[in-house]
């Protein structure tokens, strides 16, 4: 009975192609004014884009401190505990579609539940029994109003829906004197890397697609031998102009060559 065994075609050695750090750093230097070109093109067009297309954001903060107290005027550790889950609770409620909408409406805000949505970001400070409502837009007058609205909706609805004791709000937001985003540095940071490391994988692909034989270590490389001679790389003006200089060298020691002889 014949017994088949499976063949599995594995690549030689040799033909896997190595890689000269040293040499591919050499490459690089060689072409180091296009890598500069590289960084400053990239920081011109990301600076440019961030300056000129995306539009200025600003954030207002406001704060709502949940706590849940007993029917005494004294807090044990029992409230704190249901005051630190609750905080929880009313971060999710507050993204609920009537509160949004409610606070669509009292703005007169052209907005969809969605969008407003996306403007807001609420957090539980971590520890705490602090909400914490941050509202961004490019009219810094609209996020500060958003903020606000949304502390007071949620301090009047929610203790309703969730039959528990109404939060205070902490901190009122303020109008916002500085922008939040865009950030010009970092984002021409980012256009200068990016392009930078664009052209660095162009040129280490062009740099391993090059196969031609440029130095006699290529040629040891590729044929396992050592060439006995170079070839100096130079101009044909200036290989005639080595011959010339030849041609009379030798024109000039035949004449005193022929002279000596004469006397």
């Amino acid at each position: 009975m014949e017994q088949q065994t499976g063949q599995r075609n594995i690549q030689p050695l040799d033909d896997v192609q190595e890689i000269d750090l040293i040499d591919l750093f050499g490459y690089y230097m060689s072409r180091l004014w296009l890598l500069i070109a590289a960084v400053v093109i990239g920081a011109v067009i990301a600076g440019a884009y961030t300056h000129y297309m995306i539009p200025d954001r600003f954030t207002a903060v406001s704060r709502m401190y949940m706590i849940s107290a007993s029917s005494s005027s004294v807090v044990d550790l029992s409230d704190l505990n249901i005051g630190a889950s609750l905080s929880n609770d009313y971060v999710e409620l507050m993204k609920s579609r009537p509160i949004i909408e409610d606070v669509i409406t009292e703005l007169g805000l052209e907005y969809t539940y969605e969008q407003v949505l996306n403007m807001i970001r609420l957090d539980v400070v971590t520890n705490t029994r602090i909400i914490k409502i941050s509202a961004t837009s490019t009219d810094p007058e609209e996020a500060m109003n958003i903020a606000n609205q949304m502390a007071r909706i949620a301090k009047i609805r929610l203790p309703k829906i969730m039959d528990a004791p109404s939060p205070s709000i902490a901190e009122q937001a303020v109008l916002p004197t500085q922008k939040s985003s865009p950030s010009l540095s970092r984002n021409v940071m980012m256009g200068s890397l990016v392009l930078l490391f664009l052209v660095l994988a162009f040129l280490t692909v062009q740099y391993l697609m090059d196969d031609t034989i440029q130095t006699s270590e290529d040629v040891e490389k590729e044929f396992g031998i050592l060439p006995m001679t170079v070839i100096p790389e130079g101009t044909i003006e200036g290989l005639k102009k080595a011959t010339d200089t030849t041609r009379r060298s030798r024109r000039y020691f035949k004449k005193k060559k022929k002279g000596e002889k004469a006397s």
